[in-house]
């Protein structure tokens, strides 16, 4: 906790220094497990006083890339990515598409989330992926999750998600169906005892 010196009315205000959990995964705990995001990690791209916004990583839609090119009127023209899934990227703006991904680029409308990762929702992107002039890395989302100020804060706190700093190799490389598991490894820690883990990494 930082304590600030007194100003010219004497008092002296306490200001709690506020986790930051930008590029941090959130790895649902069991007591989600009912919910939209029951056994998902989600990428945290932007954590403020304002609130947060997440991409969830580890949960395919039944809607293959190539699809989603065609509704936008963008020919997809990389054999290999025609297959690859979509992703449901959480409960909010499920009619909009998010592209995670690595390297950052220049694209019209992108977050910056780190030096190397963004997150961007402008049309440019998904042209340059069509012509396999896009980023290495891309993971297509419908949606993602937010939360308002102090809420996501409130929500680990009380134990709903474990936290850590996040291995972009999880979410770009490794198989879906590996991502929690290997989420989880970052803490050391596996589902089967998820519920004796508490606090955060």
């Amino acid at each position: 906790m930082a304590i600030h010196a007194a100003g010219k009315t004497g008092k002296v205000p306490f200001k709690a220094e506020l986790p930051n959990f930008t590029n941090h995964f959130l790895i649902a705990m069991p007591s989600l497990g009912e919910s939209v995001f029951g056994k998902t990690v989600t990428y945290v791209c932007e954590h403020n006083d304002q609130g947060a916004l997440g991409i969830v990583v580890n949960r395919p839609l039944d809607i293959k890339l190539e699809t989603l090119f065609s509704q936008v009127d963008i020919k997809l023209e990389i054999e290999v990515m025609k297959a690859a899934p979509v992703f449901f990227g959480g409960p909010v703006q499920t009619d909009r598409g998010f592209v995670l991904h690595r390297p950052l680029g220049g694209w019209s409308s992108t977050l910056k989330v780190t030096e190397e990762i963004g997150l961007t929702t402008s049309k440019d992107i998904l042209q340059a992926v069509g012509t396999g002039a896009g980023p290495d890395d891309i993971l297509m989302t419908l949606g993602y999750a937010g939360w308002s100020a102090g809420q996501l804060e409130s929500e680990v706190a009380q134990n709903a998600w474990l936290t850590v700093a996040a291995d972009p190799c999880i979410m770009f490389e490794m198989p879906i169906e590996r991502r929690l598991e290997a989420a989880m490894g970052l803490i050391g820690a596996n589902f089967a005892n998820l519920m004796d883990v508490a606090g955060h990494a």
